[in-house]
């Protein structure tokens, strides 16, 4: 420390400091000054303990916390002192640098991901509505296209095409404590809407609607993009579609390796040509070429159709569900970071979700439904009614077991709680009132609706296929209505407890009068939601009970 300048200056041993006097004692800090000759030695001192360091001048160690005021505060720069404060801020300095390149690296890290992570994002404009907030239900639709880009993918199924070749509408519950799969066959026969498709260079086009195709046909077939098949599930099922995530053949292979494997089961054994997939008896692991070959041979599994394929592909998803929360990847960075890479290269999403952080963010958010409350369905079909029976190859909607699934989904409830709620109001409605036997329903029928002939078709229903003789078609009512009533006196609560189960009444329909009504019939009026004879009017929110259904916690799932 140079007095004169204030500064801290480099000396050389013997240099003499600037304003120093002859003879003055050098000090601890090396400031080349010279030391007289007769002077006793320094003694070196040892080194204490931390914070156990003597008051100067009297020996005698400070209370912890307090300084000792016998000792004189320096408050002078002086040379000693500073000397200390030099070595410790050099300290700081050295650690502070340290820190902060490890900071920087770690930026650099994080941010080289997240331009590689953001880059392997393919988005694409699929006309979804992500206006939705956190409590919420979401639905989001996804596609596993028939693209057989990369290598060796067009050995599957013959010719490459962009069909959506599986369809999966997954909904999750606005407290996130269910969620269900819908699966949609895309050999069924459907309408498809008029849709709008942006080109490559911008320019929109509207693509006309089909009627009385296969589904698969939504997207690839007249130029349609995932926004067609969007268009056309929300159509079908009255669903609002929120996120759209769509995978082609490499992402099945990618993703199933990046796991580790996906654990299936299989009753028979499996030997298919034209997929590949030549598996004995028992329980796998497929990955890689095995996976995709699995998720698309239908041949020698049940029927060999698509419909036996949709539960294979059922399973899969499953599995691989339990593989990423059950199998360590989401503890481990090492294995997260490598599904996290192949996961965006592998998917396309919509561009409502604009970053990979969304797309985490919305991971997250939907990860908190249990695997014991996910539950995958098949969308009930029939075979298709205009194919001779020696030839049949496609299927149409089973619109009177499809209806309770759609509302379920619409409603948001919980498939398992609506079948425990339904199996009580059963109960609670045999024990309340015994239905009369069908020969001694006595209604009369209005059609108050807007279907011509409604009443007369209702009639002839009553009383040819339920036995209800004492029926009679009153032609049109007095006045239009909305919903269907059923209108009947006290004594006649059995009667009105019979017609309401075959006709699939809901309880609001049903209005009960004071008085007693004797021979006089009911009054039935059937309105604008009257769906047609023996079709329920409020269809119950619930799973038939003839619909496969599985849920993804359920290893013991075999394809057969």
């Amino acid at each position: 420390m140079n007095p004169e300048t204030g500064n801290y200056e480099l000396r050389l041993p013997g240099a003499r400091q600037p304003g120093a006097t002859e003879g003055r004692t050098g000090s601890a800090s090396g400031s080349g000054a010279r030391t007289p000759r007769n002077a006793p030695p320094r003694q070196r001192r040892a080194p204490s303990a931390p914070g156990d360091r003597e008051t100067p001048g009297t020996g005698d160690k400070p209370v912890p916390g307090q300084r000792d005021r016998r000792a004189p505060v320096n408050r002078r720069k002086g040379r000693g002192a500073k000397k200390k404060r030099s070595r410790g801020r050099r300290i700081l300095t050295w650690a502070g640098g340290t820190l902060a390149m490890i900071v920087l690296v770690a930026a650099l890290g994080a941010w080289y991901l997240w331009e590689r992570l953001n880059g392997n994002l393919t988005r694409v404009d699929a006309g979804t509505s992500a206006d939705y907030d956190d409590d919420d239900p979401v639905n989001i639709l996804f596609i596993g296209t028939d693209s057989r880009t990369g290598e060796g993918n067009d050995s599957y199924g013959g010719e490459a095409s962009e069909g959506n070749d599986t369809t999966i509408l997954m909904h999750f519950s606005a407290g996130r404590e269910h969620a269900t799969g819908l699966s949609i066959p895309r050999d069924m026969i459907t309408d498809i809407p008029a849709c709008e498709i942006t080109g490559e260079d911008g320019t929109t086009e509207t693509i006309p609607a089909s009627e009385g195709v296969r589904f698969n046909q939504a997207m690839g077939a007249m130029g349609r993009d995932p926004s067609c098949v969007v268009n056309t599930v929300q159509e079908m099922t009255g669903v609002t579609i929120n996120h759209l995530i769509m995978a082609d053949f490499n992402a099945v292979k990618e993703l199933s390796s990046a796991v580790g494997g996906v654990p299936i089961c299989l009753e028979e054994p499996i030997d298919d040509p034209k997929s590949g997939l030549n598996l004995p008896a028992g329980d796998h692991v497929v990955e890689g070429e095995e996976a995709l070959a699995f998720v698309r041979t239908r041949y020698g599994v049940g029927n060999s159709g698509d419909l036996d394929r949709i539960k294979l592909q059922q399973q899969f998803v499953a599995s691989m569900a339990r593989q990423i929360t059950d199998g360590g990847i989401l503890s481990s960075p090492t294995r997260l970071l490598e599904l996290a890479d192949v996961a965006t290269r592998a998917l396309t999403v919509d561009d409502e979700i604009e970053n990979v952080n969304d797309l985490r963010l919305l991971a997250e958010d939907l990860g908190r439904v249990s695997m014991s409350e996910m539950n995958f369905v098949t969308l009930p079909v029939v075979d298709n009614p205009d194919e001779p029976a020696d030839a049949r190859a496609t299927v149409v909607i089973d619109e009177a077991r499809a209806a309770p699934i759609f509302r379920m989904i619409q409603e948001d409830i919980d498939p398992n709680q609506a079948a425990e709620e339904e199996a009580a109001a059963e109960e609670e409605q045999a024990e309340a009132v015994e239905p009369a036997p069908a020969a001694e329903v006595r209604v009369d029928v209005y059609n108050g609706g807007d279907v011509m002939g409604a009443a007369q078709q209702t009639l002839e229903w009553l009383q040819n296929v339920q036995g209800m003789p004492l029926t009679t078609n009153k032609s049109n009512a007095p006045e239009s209505q909305e919903t269907t009533t059923l209108e009947y006196g006290a004594d006649q609560a059995d009667q009105a407890a019979t017609l309401a189960e075959v006709m699939g009444l809901p309880d609001s329909a049903l209005q009960q009068v004071d008085e007693d009504r004797g021979e006089t019939p009911m009054v039935l009026i059937l309105g604008n939601d009257f769906r047609g004879p023996g079709q329920p009017i409020e269809v119950p929110a619930e799973l038939p009970e003839d619909v496969d259904s599985i849920t993804a916690d359920d290893e013991n799932v075999c394809a057969s």
